[in-house]
Formats: C-alpha cells, structure tokens, sequence
C-alpha cells in the first residue's frame, strides 16, 4: 500500500473546500459530489495517476473521465490544484460567462479537460473507445522493448451513469472485448436528485457487471487504505475492465449529508460555515489553499515530469529504430492523414445505376489501406451499410491490431465509443440505418459539441427501402440532423458524390460529418461530383441559359429532378436543376455564390423525401416543397414513392401551378 499521510487528508479537504466555495459563490452547482468522492480523487491523482500538469496533452498519460459532470468543481479544483493551467480565478468564475469553468466539463484538453460530459452515462461510455483505442494503438506500434503505447482509462461514475441505457450498452463490449486498462469508481452514494436510490434503482451493479465481465470489487470511498487497496487488485487485472463501487456518503460531512438536496444546490452560507468548522477549516478567506500541500504537489508534478521524460527518451529512440511506424503513428498523435491518400479515391462511370451505400463501401474499400487513423464499424448491420473493406481485420478480445470493430445491436453506445476513438487520434465511422441515428442522438450531439472528426454513415436513408415500411422509413431524420449545430450532413445525389463526400468527411478537423446513403440503386448522374464540396451547385442548365424555374433536390431525389428538368423542356419550360447535397457545405459559401446557384428571383421547387421543415430558408417568395409530411408504407420501393408523389408528373404540375 502507499503512504498516505496527513497531506492526502490535506488535499482531500482542499479539493472539497475549493468545490464548495466555487459553488457557493456561484450560487449554482452541485457540492455532494465533491464532497462525497474527494477521497478517491486525491488517491488516484496523488499516488497514481500517470499524469503531467506542465503538459496536459503527453499522448501517453493516462486519461480522467468524470463521467458524474456535474461534479465538474471537483475536476476544477483537481487541475488547480496539481499545477494544470487552471488558475484560481477561474474556480472563483465558476459558471460565469466566458469563463473556462462551466457548469459541467467541456472538452478543453490543453487544461485537462478530456471530455465533455454532464449527460450522465455518455462519460463512461466515451471511455471504453478511449480504451479501445489505446489497446489498437498497442496492438499495433508497441514493439518488444517498446512499450511506446502503455495508458490507463480511469473514470467516476455515478449511480446516474450507471442507470442510463449507453452506458449498459458501452459496458457489455468492453467486458466483451477484455479492456483490461479500463478502471471504473462507482461513486456509490445511494442517492439521486429525487430522493434515495431505492426509490427507483435496485439492481445489484455488481453482479451485473460481473456478467458482463468485469473485474468487480466494494471499497470504503472515504478510507485511503481501502481505495488503494481495490485500485491496487484493478491494476493487476489485466484481462477484464474493472468496476470499483466506492460507498461514499454525498455531502460528506456537511449538514446536508446523505440529503438528495446536496446534490444540485449550493449548502448555502450558513452550511459552508459549518461544513468548514466540522472539516476544522478556516473560515476565511474563501478558496483557501494552505501553503503545506506544496512539497506534496511538486513532488507529484515531478513524478509526471520524469515519466515523459523516460517516455519521450523511449520515442526518440523508437523513432530511430522503427521510422515507418513512428511516422503513422505521428500521424495519429496529429490527427493528419498521409499525403496523396485521396489518389485512391475512385471514380464511376455511368454505365449502371448504382445504390450510394455500395459506392460508399467501394470507396471504404480503396482507401482503407491507406489511412490507418481509419477505424469503424457496424451496429450489426455491416452488410447493409457496407462498411467493411474485405481485407479490413476484426478487433477481437487479445486481438486489438485490426481496424474494424463489431459494434453488436448497441446504436448509442457506438456513438459514445466513436467519440472515445476520435479523442484518441482516429478517425472513426460508424454505420446504421438512418431511422436509427435517433438511438445515438446524445453522443452524436456531444461529438458536435467537442467538434470531433466522427463520421457517420446512415444507409436507407428515405422511403427508397421500401419493404421494410415506415418504422425503418426515414421521414423527420434528415432535418432533425441539420438542426445540430457542427454537424455537416450530406445526402449525395450519385455514387460520384458520395466518393466527394468521403473526401469532404475525412479532411473535416472541426465537427462530426453524416452521410446519408440509399439502399436503392440511384444512375450515376454527375462526371464527378466535385461540385459537392461547395454543397450546392448547379447540375443542369436551362436549355437557354435563362431558368424560368430552379428545381433543388437532394440524394435520390436529384435524378428524379432531372427527368422532370427533360418534360418541362418538352413543354417549352427551361429547368435549372441545382443538387444540394449540404446545407452546412452551401451556407459556409460567399453570398455571390449561393446567388448565382440559387437566384432569389427565379420560382423555385425543392424535393426531398422527407419533411419540408427547413427548406424555406433557401426558397424565394413563389416556391414550393415535394415533401413527405406524413409517414411511409411497405411496399416495393418504386411504388412507395408513386403513391406518395415522388414523381415527374407532380413535379411538373407544381412548376406549372408556380408559374
């Protein structure tokens, strides 16, 4: 066992005075956690914790995920305190605007913050991609003597986490998946924002969690002795993840101990003063730090300082002896792809029509061996989706060197582990069906908001899939992605934009990306789909060059815009036809462009299968949608979009009634 001296209680009751001052000034937050967990906080970051406050991105330090955000005081007051630039100001701007202390973590890694969380479940989850990656990393560059790739994935959980359905999810593959470098502290309080646990929560997490196969133990959460003891018997298992469930007392030690009102309301003045005298705390000033921790924490700093050091002096001389591995590896750590790899992009002719999923998983399948950041997979639906190149390798248990991971009937927890992934220095996808994105709409969310370059690959994205019917129908899907701010969504109209919207997807550094892709065979309408990454543009020219009407379509769509492009020019009518794969492509366009693409002044029908929500914004004063206002039915896929008048002859008459 290590030495714990008066200085861990020390630190203990700084981390805990600290997070209630914050809040307390705040007037806002949550002080039970803090409270309650400081303890096992201050055993982890102060005995073992591979960590370097003086550099917060050391690829090879271990990760921290509080995954209980709403104790975020407590990760606060650990960064300020272990030396991270955290400075004591911004623990006293606690949930102020503008300051780097919001109410729940958000991802700001060169202060430590690894993560986003506050969306309770989504922490824990993250952290098994985080894992994941770095059991591929291992299995890949670590060589013998080399242990270049060597971390842990520590997190602290709640009750609240562990009710939450992505986190059944995410857990289930990680005791499936053997990751043993994954370490959970269940922050077992037996209390939640509605009263105790009991009132709604009896499963024996344990035993749970052995099923799932976990390493699982209990610990007194508030003595050093037995946390360490558990975290010492964690470490040294390292065939399964471990779950170590703390029983700890929210708002420890204050008058609103065990109290479901400590978890989300300052203790107010009164019971700060007494929270103080029962910790023997002076009472003024607040954010008190005593000066006698000092030696403790540089001793600390040291320890971290030392191990990049060694780590570093390791890399220098891996570099030496393995350049090639050392160069993708860098990649990795830098999120940069090999040059030239978009050579390998193919292009299609358009001698056949063919479904946008299978030109997605032709163009998967020739630039997978040159890019390997790349790392997907499948909520067992790989066959649908195609995302799996044929000489991609499966990551198994003990078998981590390959780059395609089966995701099992978990859509949420994907999302989470995609998110973990990219922390990590991948570039993942994940696919499903695109009714299904509403599963992982959290995590999708979350890597918006992180601005991580996930990307996403809905197939079946419209009535276009036909038998299924209307509960795999995508009908409200497309919009409601669009309306998630960060989220670049591209619906490509043939199997040459969809080869552009990988290009576009894969140089993305700063926001998720969803392709949106057919089941169903669409002709290859464009030369080369180039015109994609300006997200509209204009496919067909009015015969005279003067547009009477602009037809603006998406996806599948398109093709059915030109047929009627060819009637109208029939009937004396000239027809622009614009594709508009992206709105958040075509928005970040200069204005002169977007008017030349789509003139305010020209009549204009828009046609998408799906809900017109949103189409206004691009459409002048006389317009109309083709929409989908209602749900789809089962039938043969070219009768479903008849019957629901996805056809030429409506598109005509809407043009006609316009002009």
């Amino acid at each position: 066992m290590s030495d714990y001296t008066k200085l861990d209680r020390l630190i203990a009751t700084t981390l805990r005075m600290l997070s209630i001052d914050g809040v307390q000034k705040a007037n806002s937050g949550h002080p039970g956690l803090p409270l309650g967990a400081a303890d096992i906080a201050t055993v982890l970051w102060g005995h073992y914790l591979k960590h370097n406050p003086a550099d917060p991105q050391w690829f090879n330090r271990d990760r921290f995920i509080l995954s209980a955000g709403h104790g975020s005081m407590l990760l606060y007051s650990l960064l300020h305190v272990f030396g991270y630039p955290m400075p004591l100001e911004e623990l006293q701007r606690f949930r102020q605007w503008g300051s780097v202390t919001p109410g729940h973590p958000e991802y700001d890694p060169e202060r430590g913050v690894e993560m986003t969380t506050g969306p309770l479940g989504q922490g824990i989850s993250t952290a098994v991609g985080i894992a994941l990656a770095e059991r591929i990393l291992a299995a890949r560059f670590n060589k013998p003597d080399f242990p270049i790739i060597d971390h842990y994935t520590f997190v602290l959980a709640s009750d609240g986490d562990l009710m939450e359905g992505v986190s059944h999810e995410a857990a289930s593959l990680a005791g499936h998946l053997g990751l043993g470098k994954l370490i959970v502290f269940y922050d077992d309080n037996h209390v939640t924002i509605d009263g105790p646990t009991e009132l709604a929560f009896s499963d024996n997490v344990l035993t749970r969690f052995k099923g799932y196969g976990w390493h699982t133990q209990r610990a007194n959460g508030h003595n050093f002795a037995s946390i360490d003891k558990a975290l010492r018997a964690a470490l040294a298992e390292s065939e399964r993840p471990s779950l170590i469930a703390c029983r700890t007392h929210i708002g420890y030690k204050s008058p609103k101990q065990d109290d479901a009102s400590v978890h989300g309301a300052p203790l107010g003045e009164e019971n700060v003063i007494k929270t103080k005298k029962a910790y023997r705390w002076p009472l003024e000033p607040a954010f008190y730090i005593p000066g006698e921790i000092q030696p403790y924490i540089e001793e600390v700093r040291g320890r971290g300082k030392k191990a990049q050091e060694e780590w570093n002096a390791l890399w220098e001389r891996y570099q030496a002896q393995y350049p090639a591995e050392a160069q993708q590896l860098q990649r990795i750590m830098k999120g940069e792809l090999p040059e030239g790899w978009e050579e390998a992009l193919p292009q299609f002719p358009a001698d056949k029509p063919l479904a946008t999923r299978v030109a997605s998983g032709r163009v998967l399948e020739a630039i997978a061996p040159r890019l390997e950041s790349l790392v997907g997979g499948s909520a067992d639906l790989t066959p649908s989706n195609n995302t799996k190149p044929k000489e991609a390798r499966v990551i198994r248990r003990n078998e981590y060197g390959g780059s395609y991971i089966h995701f099992g009937v978990r859509e949420h927890g994907m999302g989470a582990i995609l998110n973990g992934l990219a922390l990590h220095g991948f570039r993942p996808y994940g696919g499903t069906f695109l009714v299904f994105s509403d599963y992982m709409r959290p995590a999708l969310r979350l890597a918006a908001l992180m601005r991580l370059p996930v990307i996403y690959v809905f197939t079946h994205d419209s009535i276009g899939l036909g038998e299924d019917g209307p509960t795999h129908q995508p009908v409200e899907h497309i919009m409601a992605l669009r309306a998630v701010p960060n989220l670049v969504v591209i619906r490509p109209a043939d199997a040459n934009e969809t080869v552009v919207a990988w290009k576009v997807a894969l140089q993305r550094k700063d926001g998720p990306t969803a392709l949106l892709l057919t089941r169903q065979n669409v002709p290859v309408i464009t030369k080369d789909g180039k015109g994609l990454e300006r997200g509209a543009y204009v496919l067909a020219e009015a015969e005279n060059g003067r547009p009477q009407v602009v037809l603006l379509a998406t996806g599948s769509e398109v093709s059915l815009a030109l047929k009627a492009r060819e009637q109208l020019s029939q009937e004396g009518i000239g027809a622009r036809v614009v594709s508009m794969p992206s709105f958040e492509l075509f928005d970040q366009q200069p204005e002169e462009y977007r008017r030349s693409v789509l003139p305010g002044e020209v009549p204009t029908v828009a046609i998408e299968a799906g809900v017109s929500l949103g189409w206004h914004k691009y459409l002048p004063p006389r317009a109309s949608v083709v929409s989908l206002e209602r749900f789809g039915a089962s039938a043969p896929e070219k009768v479903v979009f008849a019957q629901l008048g996805f056809t030429v002859e409506r598109i005509v008459n809407e043009v006609k009634h316009l002009l």
